[in-house]
C-alpha cells in the first residue's frame, strides 16, 4: 500500500521542533574494517556514502487511518462531548493499556496535558516547579500559564538529562514539583527523582512528550511520578497533528484533570473549577486509533535500528551516543543523539563536521539552539506584577543569578543527532549509511581544514 510522503519542507513547518535530520544506507564492516581513509570526501569532490536513496516518511499513514478518519466524519460525532464511547474515550482507555495506567485524559497537546497537571495539583502564583532548560518552550509555558514559576536546573552532559543532585540544590520552600523531560525519548534518572520528591515532600509531573513506551525499571514513562504527559504532535513516534494525553494511577487526580481540561466542568456536569477548554477532538484521536496495530512494532524497530547504529559508533573517537540510565530497557528514540567533540577531530567546529557528513548524505541537527535560560522570556516575567507580588525582590534576585547552565550550554554546543521518527524505521543497510558516512569524516579529520 503507497503511503502519504510530505515533502521535506513540509515536514520540517509540521515539526516546528528544529531541523529534519535525515539518515543513511549501505552495508560496511564494523569500523576497525573501514577503508575509508583512502576515499576523498565528498565535499572535497569524492563520491558520497548515500546517493539517490530515501527515508521512511513521517508521520506515517494507511488506508487504516485514513477509513478511521472517515469513519469519524460520516459519523457526525466530531466532538468527545457527543459520545461516551466515541474515538477520544475509545482511545483513552486503549492508550491508557498500552502505558500500563488505570486511567487516561487525552488533551489538544503535550503542553495542554502539563498546563492541566500543573492546575489540577493547585500549584499556581507564588510557587516554583522545577524543570529543564534543554526542552521545547511548551514545557515552560505549562508552568507559567499558571503563573507558577519555572526553575530551570542544569544538565548531565552525557544523557542531557535533568542532573539530579543540582534539581535538589534548587528546591526551595516554595517548590511544589519536579518536571523531569525525557529527553530523545529516553529515560531520566527517575529513581533518583522519586527519591527526591519523597524526601521533600513534592509532586512529580512527567515531561513525557517524546517517551512514548520507553521503559525504566520494568515501568513505562509516564507512569512512574505522580501524573505522566504525552504529545502527539506531527514528529513524534506516535502521531495525529496535534493532541496529547494525561495518564495516572490516582482515580481522584485524574479526574480532577479531567475536570480542569474541560473548561472546568467535571463529569458530574457540574462547573467546579477555574479551566481551560484543552479537550482532544474525535478526528486526533480516529488518526491515532487508525495506526494502532503498528504502535509497537515500529517502536520495536526503532529500538532494534539504534542498538544497531550504536554498536557501528561505539569505537568511533568523538562520537558519544546518548547515555542510558541503569534500569532503561527501551527509548521511545523520537530522536538519536550523539555529542560531538571536536578534541577527536582535530579542534574542527561542528558546523564544518555536519556539512562534511550531509556531503555524504546523512543530515544530522544540532536540534536545540540553545537552552530555554537563554530566551528572553525570563526577564518577561521577572518584571510581571503577578511576579513581584508573589516573590520578594531577594528571591527573584536569586532566581535571575541562578538561571545560567552552563552544561546545557554545552549539551547545545555538542550535539548532533539524527531525527528518528521516521529513518529509524529504515533498514539495517540504512544504519549502516549514517555509520559509514560518520566513519568516513572521523578518517579523513585531518582533511576538514580545506573545508570553508
Amino acid at each position: 500500500m503507497a503511503k502519504h510522503h510530505l515533502t521535506r519542507r513540509q515536514f520540517i513547518a509540521a515539526a516546528s521542533a528544529g531541523p529534519l535530520a535525515s539518515v543513511a544506507s549501505k552495508s560496511i564492516p564494523a569500523y576497525g574494517n573501514m577503508t575509508n581513509k583512502t576515499k576523498k570526501l565528498a565535499i572535497l569532490g569524492g563520491e558520497p556514502v548515500r546517493k539517490n536513496k530515501s527515508w521512511p516518511q513521517w508521520p506515517y499513514w494507511d488506508e487504516k487511518v485514513v477509513d478511521s478518519v472517515v469513519k469519524t466524519t460520516k459519523s457526525r460525532v466530531w466532538c468527545r462531548i457527543q459520545s461516551r464511547t466515541g474515538t477520544v474515550p475509545t482511545f483513552e482507555k486503549k492508550y491508557a493499556d498500552l502505558i500500563g495506567a488505570k486511567y487516561c485524559v487525552a488533551v489538544g497537546s503535550g503542553t495542554q496535558a502539563l498546563h492541566t497537571c500543573v492546575e489540577a495539583l493547585g500549584i499556581g502564583p507564588g510557587d516554583e516547579i522545577i524543570t529543564s532548560p534543554y526542552t521545547d518552550p511548551g514545557t515552560i509555558a505549562s508552568i507559567l500559564s499558571a503563573r507558577a514559576l519555572p526553575v530551570l536546573a542544569d544538565l548531565d552532559t552525557e544523557s542531557y538529562q535533568l542532573d539530579p543532585d543540582d534539581v535538589e540544590r534548587r528546591i526551595t520552600e516554595y517548590t511544589k514539583a519536579i518536571m523531569p523531560v525525557h529527553m530523545m525519548g529516553q529515560p531520566c534518572h527517575m529513581e533518583r527523582f522519586m527519591q527526591i520528591a519523597k524526601k521533600h515532600n513534592l509532586k512529580v509531573i512527567e515531561d513525557a512528550a517524546q517517551g512514548h513506551l520507553s521503559e525504566y525499571q520494568g515501568k513505562k514513562l509516564g507512569t512512574i511520578g505522580d501524573l505522566g504527559c504525552f504529545s502527539f504532535q506531527s514528529s513524534k513516534t506516535i502521531a495525529c497533528g496535534e493532541g496529547g494525553a494525561i495518564v495516572g494511577d490516582d482515580e481522584e487526580l485524574m479526574d480532577k484533570c479531567y475536570t480542569v481540561q474541560n473548561h472546568g466542568t467535571s463529569r458530574r456536569g457540574r462547573t467546579e473549577v477555574a479551566g481551560p477548554k484543552y479537550r482532544m477532538n474525535e478526528f486526533e484521536a480516529a488518526a491515532l486509533l487508525g495506526q494502532w496495530p503498528g504502535i509497537v512494532e515500529r517502536f520495536k524497530r526503532r529500538n532494534e535500528n539504534a542498538a544497531y547504529l550504536t554498536m557501528r559508533l561505539k569505537d568511533v573517537p568523538g562520537i558519544r551516543p546518548q547515555k542510558w540510565y541503569e534500569g532503561t530497557t527501551s527509548g521511545s528514540y523520537y530522536l538519536y543523539a550523539t555529542s560531538y567533540l571536536k578534541e577527536h577531530f582535530n579542534g574542527v567546529p561542528r558546523d564544518t563536521f555536519l556539512k562534511a557528513v550531509a556531503a555524504e548524505g546523512v543530515s544530522l541537527s544540532p536540534y536545540i539552539k540553545n537552552g530555554l535560560h537563554r530566551e528572553p522570556w525570563v526577564e518577561h516575567i521577572l518584571k510581571q506584577p503577578v511576579y513581584t507580588k508573589m516573590f520578594s525582590a531577594r528571591r527573584l534576585r536569586e532566581y535571575r543569578e541562578q538561571v545560567p547552565c552552563p552544561r546545557c550550554d554545552q549539551v547545545c554546543e555538542e550535539m548532533a543527532m539524527i531525527w528518528a521518527s521516521g529513518p529509524l524505521l529504515g533498514t539495517k543497510e540504512d544504519m549502516d549509511d549514517v555509520a559509514d558516512a560518520i566513519i568516513k569524516v572521523y578518517e579523513n579529520r585531518d582533511k576538514l581544514a580545506r573545508v570553508s
